[in-house]
């Protein structure tokens, strides 16, 4: 049936570039921009329209046998053998992923600018995926057997976790009972050796007879709990560096409640950052210190340092930054999400003071995966009652995390709508114009291919424009999983330069001349570090300093404190 399709298409074509000739030569001039908009809009949406109808009378008429046998469904959410068993729910199925595809391509012939074809999108997808027939018990034919084989107990089962998600104000993806902070995740030794109104700083405790003289400082990111980086044993980055011979020196930050609601954006670069540089080279007694951020730390790192370089006073040897954004021009889908109206109201109603909440946070990155990340709980454990078995990463992801309003207000405006960070004194911090150009130390950049948090190919604009000599590593798979990817399990592959500090300004094409390598990126991360953490030193038999004494074991209170509510 692709003939009358095509045949259609021309006829159209056709039509609408005579149509336009026409208004050209009314207009006595060259072609009427809107005009040629509209028609080639047109010209596209017909098509579509046809190929939807084909879709429509195909499967059809493949059930009916009379025509070729339609496809298999691709789609997981439909891969249960119930839903091709019963004819009706196969129809069900296949009906709502061929509307969906008809209205993603209305959307796509559009005649609107890429950045409001993006905000529509985003919006058009929660909607199709929300009436998704899997997520609807009277749609969902798998949800519906179980209740038959189990006499109703799995849907009352289904309303009983129903009454306490509600009760939480979230979809529940993991069994948190599984897990506490200290007891069977975070739980490399250590002793938190000093503390603030903002921070903890955890000093671990050394594993090898031998430490390098340089100690490296972590900044995780400020909008989760650290401990994604000491999940457990077999996955944990910080006892991987420790068992490198690092001093490990990390900060936890504060879950922000009322009283910390006036705390600003400079308020985390001195006295989170830079006081956490300081902690680890006066314990240490080094020169300079090795520094790691990642993802919103990292940027929160590199504005630290920029702060340090305008001062003339450098106290880092080295710069790591994994999956971060020092330029905010492509933020993916949440860069949709943040215009001048927007961050406008933010300011207006806590930029001045105030808490942004850590589960309005989760909910917006829920949303960009809401096919990983609510929906398939809502079924698995609403419609079909069974609960979600214990998983340490994701009891990690409801860990919610809350942020002072003047900072995030800070952070929205200049950073993610204004993009001032990537200008040289672009943006003005504790006191000083910043220049990330003038960071004369090595640095090491690190992203993730299918990261849709933050776009690989805007972590690797950074190598455009950091001082020093940037090295760029690109990981497979997404924003965490792509990160903690130990050696030992031997998993997945990362790409480097063939020709070392070569980076071509377009990420595509320095992609195409890269070289995979199998494995973990941890070893070559360890090689490059080993390079400026200087010669190696007894291990201390105690941790801490005259100054910094042990307050708390790893991993303090501050990681254990939940979310207060408003």
């Amino acid at each position: 049936m692709s003939q009358p399709s095509t045949d259609a298409t021309r006829w159209f074509t056709d039509l609408v570039e005579s149509q336009q000739a026409l208004l050209t030569a009314a207009a006595g001039g060259p072609e009427i921009p809107v005009a040629k908009q509209w028609t080639e809009a047109l010209a596209a949406s017909t098509e579509w329209q046809l190929d939807t109808w084909n879709q429509l009378t195909g499967q059809w008429a493949a059930m009916f046998g009379l025509g070729p046998a339609a496809k298999p469904i691709a789609d997981r959410r439909f891969a249960g053998e119930a839903w091709t068993k019963d004819p009706r729910f196969e129809a069900t199925a296949r009906a709502y992923l061929t509307q969906v595809d008809l209205l993603t391509k209305a959307l796509e012939a559009a005649p609107l600018d890429e950045r409001s074809k993006g905000q529509w999108s985003f919006a058009l997808r929660q909607v199709v995926d929300a009436l998704s027939p899997a997520n609807n018990l009277m749609t969902n034919p798998e949800a519906q057997q179980l209740a038959l084989e189990t006499g109703g107990r799995s849907l009352i089962e289904g309303m009983r976790l129903f009454t306490e998600d509600l009760a939480k104000g979230r979809v529940s993806m993991t069994d948190e009972s599984a897990f506490e902070v200290g007891e069977n995740v975070a739980t490399t030794p250590g002793a938190v050796i000093y503390q603030n109104e903002l921070i903890q700083v955890i000093q671990y405790t050394p594993t090898t007879d031998e430490v390098h003289e340089r100690p490296l400082v972590i900044i995780p990111p400020c909008i989760n709990k650290f401990y994604i980086l000491d999940l457990q044993p077999e996955n944990s980055f910080v006892a991987h560096a420790v068992a490198e011979g690092h001093p490990v020196f990390l900060l936890s930050w504060r879950n922000i409640g009322p009283e910390q609601g006036q705390i600003t954006w400079d308020d985390y670069v001195v006295d989170g950052v830079l006081q956490a540089i300081d902690v680890a080279l006066d314990v240490t007694g080094a020169d300079k210190a090795n520094t790691l951020g990642f993802c919103a730390g990292g940027t929160l790192l590199a504005s630290a340092l920029g702060v340090l370089q305008a001062g003339g006073d450098q106290k880092a040897a080295s710069m790591t930054l994994l999956t971060t954004l020092l330029d905010f021009t492509d933020t993916g889908e949440i860069g949709l999400l943040v215009d001048e109206a927007s961050v406008a109201q933010r300011e207006a109603r806590i930029g001045n003071g105030g808490v942004l909440q850590g589960s309005e946070l989760a909910q917006v990155f829920s949303l960009l995966r809401a096919n990983d990340l609510i929906w398939p709980y809502v079924v698995k454990g609403y419609l079909q009652g069974q609960a979600p078995p214990p998983f340490d990463l994701l009891y990690w992801n409801s860990d919610d995390t809350n942020l002072p309003g003047p900072m995030f207000s800070w952070y929205l405006r200049n950073l993610y709508l204004e993009n001032k960070l990537r200008e040289p004194g672009g943006t003005v911090q504790a006191g000083v114009p910043v220049d990330l150009g003038s960071l004369d130390i090595p640095s090491f950049v690190y992203a993730s291919r299918a990261d849709h948090i933050v776009p690989w190919t805007s972590a690797y604009a950074s190598t455009q424009f950091l001082g020093g000599k940037p090295t760029f590593v690109l990981g497979a798979s997404g924003h965490i999983a792509g990160v903690i990817n130990p050696p030992a399990k031997n998993k997945r592959n990362y790409w480097v330069s063939k020709k070392r500090g070569s980076y071509d300004p377009d990420p595509e094409k320095w992609l195409d001349s890269a070289k995979s390598v199998p494995g973990s990126w941890w070893p070559v991360w360890h090689e490059w570090l080993a390079k400026t953490a200087g010669d190696k030193v007894a291990a201390p038999q105690s941790l801490g300093s005259g100054t910094y004494t042990e307050i708390e074991p790893a991993p303090g209170s501050y990681v254990k404190e939940k979310a207060p509510k408003p």
